[in-house]
């Protein structure tokens, strides 16, 4: 196993750990610093094991399809306990679940006809968007500067429906079956 695959793994590992710390955070500074900092590490390695793979030409097709499903577990978990914890938008969060789960069928299907789905360039901004929106959910809410969290979620439900869009529309054939 190459390292960027093995930095997807270390994100994937990484998640019950923010979990647990996100989960007492609201209650203590401590632990919205500790879970902001290994939320921040993982978003580090999502960056990281691209770099790497596309510079070392280390891509491979369990990175292809392996990365995006870490980035949606994490990212995904942290927006079920921050809505949860009242932290952000039930709404926002239904509509980036949506979008995630249909994709994610898309990419199954397309994988059973052993077709590798790879995330386009507006996913990748959407996968940043929506990381950036639970960082600063995380350090801004609540508080006084929650406006700007709250902002910085709905571009990135902005962008998850455009790319939703953008991945149902050139992957159409695999509706047709």
């Amino acid at each position: 196993m190459n390292l960027p695959n093995k930095l997807t793994l270390l994100r994937v590992l990484m998640i019950p750990v923010f979990c647990v710390f996100l989960h007492f955070s609201p209650d203590s500074t401590l632990w919205r610093w500790l879970s902001l900092c290994v939320f921040a590490l993982a978003c580090l390695t999502d960056w990281l094991d691209g770099q790497i793979a596309r510079r070392r030409n280390l891509v491979t097709n369990f990175g292809k399809f392996m990365d995006p499903i870490a980035d949606k577990i994490l990212v995904m978990s942290a927006f079920v306990m921050l809505a949860a914890q009242n932290r952000m938008e039930a709404w926002a969060v239904v509509v980036i679940l949506a979008r995630e789960f249909i994709v994610s069928g898309f990419r199954l299907v397309a994988a059973e006809g052993g077709v590798v789905i790879a995330a386009s360039t507006i996913a990748k901004y959407k996968t940043a968007s929506q990381m950036f929106a639970v960082l600063l959910t995380i350090v801004l809410v609540p508080g006084p500067y929650a406006i700007i969290a709250r902002i910085v979620l709905y571009v990135s439900v902005f962008l998850t429906a455009l790319s939703g869009a953008d991945y149902i529309w050139k992957n159409r054939k695999f509706l047709r079956g």
